[in-house]
């Protein structure tokens, strides 16, 4: 499957389970801190089989089809929406899993990698999706810190449109792999023509500049 036929896909798939949410008057607060008319709810895809499988089935292509040399053969779940997807794919691929905390426990061993470490192994990151990458850089740096190789990452939904991402990405030295990101989901929420206007016309605005548009909501409710 080509990446645009993904990406199409998986946008679809998102629009029709429910995972894209809105919300004009009191914005939603994502992860990054930045306000938005829309939350990616990808934690949802787990409570549709179908979907489901055709996700981690397109995961796994990208995988195989888009990483180059060497291919990642050990994966590991971001804690906690990026375990189901890791699992499905690490258990159909025959690879290792593991999982990383977002932090260590303050208990036991005190590990921020569960399962086992394979430091001889070209791991990937899987999770749900990207804002603006910094829980990314946080997941691999914890990582990097026991002596996993880490340079690549998978994900759902990219949201790709905060300039300073991929920088930091470049700078941190993570190649990250979606299968769709906001322009295709905005594409087919105007091809399916059942969505409002005022909807389409306030994503549109978030899209073309997410940090004005947030300093700007953030204001009002803070009037």
């Amino acid at each position: 499957m080509k990446i645009d036929e993904r990406s199409r896909n998986t946008a679809k798939i998102l629009i029709d389970i429910g995972a894209i949410n809105f919300s004009l008057l009191t914005p939603f607060r994502l992860s990054s801190g930045f306000l938005s008319p829309s939350y990616i709810d990808c934690r949802k895809i787990i409570a549709y089989p179908s979907a489901f499988k055709s996700i981690t089935d397109m995961m796994i292509d990208t995988i195989k089809s888009d990483m180059g040399f060497p291919s990642p053969d050990y994966i590991i779940g971001g804690e906690t929406a990026g375990i189901p997807f890791g699992a499905v794919i690490a258990e159909k691929m025959g690879l290792p899993l593991s999982y990383v905390r977002k932090k260590a426990k303050e208990y036991g061993k005190n590990k921020l990698i569960e399962g086992d470490i394979f430091k001889e192994k070209n791991s990937l990151l899987v999770e749900d999706l990207m804002t603006d990458g910094k829980s990314k850089i946080n997941f691999v740096e914890n990582i990097r810190s026991i002596g996993i190789q880490c340079n690549l990452s998978l994900v759902v939904f990219k949201y790709n449109i905060f300039k300073e991402a991929d920088i930091s990405m470049k700078r941190n030295n993570i190649k990250v792999y979606h299968l769709t990101d906001w322009e295709e989901v905005y594409n087919q929420m105007r091809l399916m023509n059942t969505f409002e206007s005022s909807i389409l016309l306030e994503i549109r605005k978030f899209l073309d500049d997410p940090v004005a548009w947030s300093n700007y909501k953030n204001g009002i409710t803070k009037l």
